[in-house]
């Protein structure tokens, strides 16, 4: 099971950017379809973005697309998100997710990640 670690998160004034990283153990990171989710304090979650294991396929939510980048490097272990012109709506908790039942595709389905990180917190101001 690979294990992932995210990075990156901070208070950030609103039309600023953040890049946040998630580090993933395991030889077999490549193999892998990840995701990005987020959680408001009240809030259920919510899918970001995601990645195909080859980096070839990206999909957004409707409220981050034009703003949010996801990549991958699979020399590295470590998919990123970069965000930019954020919102305070964007004020969440960001998780990075690994599945290995949607790979050459992408899946916005939290229930078909099979592996979470802790996550980095994430505060715009206004």
């Amino acid at each position: 099971q690979v294990q992932l670690v995210e990075s990156g998160g901070g208070l950030v004034q609103a039309g600023g950017s953040l890049r946040l990283s998630c580090a993933a153990s395991g030889r077999s990171f490549s193999s892998y379809g990840m995701g990005w989710f987020r959680q408001a304090p009240g809030k259920d979650r919510e899918f970001v973005s995601a990645i195909s294991r080859s980096g070839g396929i990206t999909s957004y939510a409707d409220s981050v697309k034009g703003r949010f980048t996801i990549s991958r490097d699979n020399a590295k272990n470590t998919v990123y998100l970069q965000m930019n012109s954020l919102k305070p709506e964007d004020t969440a908790h960001y998780y990075c997710a690994a599945t290995l039942r949607r790979t050459t595709a992408t899946t916005r389905n939290g229930r078909e990640y099979d592996a979470w990180g802790q996550g980095t917190q994430v505060t715009v101001s206004s």
